[in-house]
């Protein structure tokens, strides 16, 4: 239950379409539902403006549904899965139609679209999954993010060639393995807030992300802010929060 959903339920109970003892039943549910083997959280909608999403890794298919299913019964918008298993989308998908699958993430009820310009720039092509992540998570909540790929600094005239699209935009995300260097050299290029996306991506001595997340942390563009290795979803979070 968002803000917006819990006025109209008061708005009800005023114009008398719902009865107080209805309103009273949906307002127990409001902090969160024990299903038992998860307690659902209703209540981060009001206090962070993002309804819980729910992540796939660990959960079996059932619980992954149920969970889906008792969001989606609390009115929460959007509902979002992610990092699911084949078994786990065809769980959550079957007891709860018309989600929407983009690669490991599901979403049902993806909100209205919004005017928030938001670039996702990607170094390599080895770092769509988890910049996918982070697109699908953005167009849950009505964002249509502008997508710059395979732009790394290898060859930093594709990079160059995007001048205006980092120039003009609100925010930018940057997905990066191997030395992490593009999160630098985008901001450097921007003065909209960049949020930096290590990624497992890359040789020997990258550390499967370990290097391209120190050298994003030590960047000399100042103010960048860091997510974890390979969290797309994080790095919609981030933007959520900045633009709300």
């Amino acid at each position: 239950m968002d803000e917006a959903a819990l006025l109209r339920l008061l708005a009800d109970v005023r114009s008398g379409a719902l009865h107080p003892d209805d309103a009273v039943a949906s307002l127990r549910r409001l902090p969160f539902a024990d299903l038992g083997f998860a307690r659902v959280d209703h209540h981060r909608a009001l206090r962070q403006g993002v309804a819980e999403a729910v992540y796939g890794p660990g959960k079996a298919p059932e619980h992954a549904a149920a969970i889906v299913a008792e969001l989606l019964d609390g009115g929460a918008a959007p509902v979002v899965l992610t990092r699911a298993t084949d078994d786990q989308v065809t769980s959550a998908l079957a007891a709860n139609p018309g989600g929407v699958q983009h690669g490991t993430t599901v979403v049902w009820r993806p909100a209205a679209a919004r005017p928030e310009r938001i670039v996702v720039c990607t170094a390599g092509t080895a770092d769509l999954p988890v910049a996918e992540e982070c697109v699908a998570v953005l167009r849950a909540h009505g964002i249509a993010p502008v997508r710059i790929t395979d732009a790394g600094v290898a060859g930093v005239h594709r990079l160059l060639a995007e001048a205006e699209a980092l120039a003009t935009a609100d925010a930018v995300v940057v997905v990066a393995g191997m030395e992490g260097a593009l999160a630098s050299l985008v901001g450097g290029l921007t003065g909209a807030p960049v949020v930096a996306v290590p990624t497992s991506v890359g040789y020997g001595a990258s550390l499967e992300g370990v290097t391209a997340l120190l050298a994003m942390l030590a960047s000399c563009a100042a103010g960048l802010t860091v997510v974890g290795i390979d969290n797309g979803y994080g790095a919609a979070s981030a933007i959520l929060r900045m633009v709300k």
